[in-house]
């Protein structure tokens, strides 16, 4: 059984820095719903929407790390290491039905453009800038390493870019007086994070369904452990990821020589972790007379 050990996984290297981010989204969140609502701008809004995911996603990713610490039970092998996977796809799905609601009011303010107060949206929105990127840069390490500081990542991106056309529309709204401005904005708010969040929830998806890690190739890794001296075939050859960090392999090898197959498993241990990078492998060994017992069981 596996599981009980979140200090190995990608996400739990970077808890403290997710603590940190967590703290400062919440704290101008608080301020930015208060300036939205009393400036009335869709744009600010909008980005407010955003560092609530962020809140949450934040939220997620932390009680994800502390179930992945769990112990593993009979019931659950792998304990709760999927826990940072789910918590990442529903930040991606949350993102997404958010922006539908975000382009559903830019197009009730098209049709009537309220009146929004500039000068406020614009101090708002350039604090919100400065924290946006102090978040960016205190999750920027974990995002190539776990999905779950990944969605967080790209949740603070969105908001950081938002900030930015916040304080565009704020500027348009002071020099020009389009009002248009904050509707356009807010829409490209919510527009903006779709490709990235889309491309998250492929990736959650893939993991999900017990895809191949990307980094892997099948055919080169087949290959190289049927190489191995005294193998014979390889077959119900498996990778999959349980979780950021942690990928799993599987298969039969067939040797010519029972009395070798401790070399064989050895050498093919030694392969998966020096050349593929996985350590947690499961590997039976057997001849072809085993292998012909199997197909009949199997039959």
């Amino acid at each position: 059984m596996h599981g009980g050990d979140a200090a190995g996984t990608a996400a739990a290297q970077h808890a403290g820095k997710l603590a940190w981010a967590l703290g400062l989204t919440a704290t101008y969140m608080v301020a930015e719903v208060i300036g939205g609502l009393i400036t009335g701008s869709l744009a600010l809004l909008a980005d407010a929407a955003h560092m609530l995911t962020d809140v949450g996603g934040l939220a997620l990713a932390l009680l994800a790390i502390r179930f992945a610490a769990r112990e593993a039970t009979p019931q659950r092998t792998y304990g709760y290491l999927r826990m940072e996977v789910l918590s990442a796809l529903t930040n991606a799905v949350v993102l997404l039905l958010l922006t539908v609601y975000i382009l559903y009011e830019a197009y009730q303010r098209f049709v009537s453009p309220p009146e929004v107060l500039s000068g406020p949206m614009l101090i708002v929105a350039a604090i919100g800038l400065v924290v946006n990127l102090i978040s960016m840069r205190l999750l920027a390490g974990g995002s190539s390493e776990s999905l779950n500081v990944k969605g967080a990542y790209f949740e603070v991106l969105s908001d950081m870019l938002g900030s930015i056309g916040v304080i565009v529309a704020a500027l348009l709204m002071m020099w020009k007086g389009w009002r248009l401005a904050d509707p356009i904005i807010g829409a490209g708010i919510g527009l903006f994070i779709v490709p990235r969040t889309w491309g998250l929830l492929k990736q959650v998806m893939h993991i999900l369904m017990e895809g191949t890690p990307p980094n892997v190739d099948v055919s080169a890794l087949e290959r190289k452990l049927a190489a191995i001296a005294g193998v014979i075939a390889v077959h119900d050859l498996h990778v999959w990821t349980v979780t950021s960090g942690f990928d799993a392999m599987s298969c039969h090898l067939v040797v010519a020589d029972m009395s070798r197959g401790r070399e064989a498993l050895r050498e093919a241990r030694r392969l998966m972790k020096d050349d593929f990078a996985i350590d947690h492998v499961t590997i039976q060994i057997e001849d072809d007379a085993l292998r012909a017992e199997e197909v009949i069981f199997h039959v």
